[in-house]
């Protein structure tokens, strides 16, 4: 068993190990996502963009992480 600081979560169908107590927009940020141009569902609910720098990393949370794109 591993015993660090470290949740496991699956983000768009990839494991990864990140730091405990991480928010979902930092968890974007470590992505290299811009937290306001993103789109969060957490275990098949979605996130309010208004409370990604709220709503805290679980262990084995499971997300769906969609960016928008600018064009015209």
């Amino acid at each position: 068993m591993v015993y660090d600081d470290t949740f496991s979560i699956t983000v768009n169908g990839e494991h990864r190990r990140v730091p405990k107590g991480i928010s979902i927009a930092e968890l974007a940020l470590e992505l290299g996502l811009e937290p306001t141009r993103v789109a969060v569902e957490r275990n098949l609910e979605i996130v309010p963009r208004s409370t990604l720098a709220d709503v805290k990393v679980e262990d084995g949370d499971d997300y769906e992480i969609v960016t928008f794109v600018g064009g015209g």
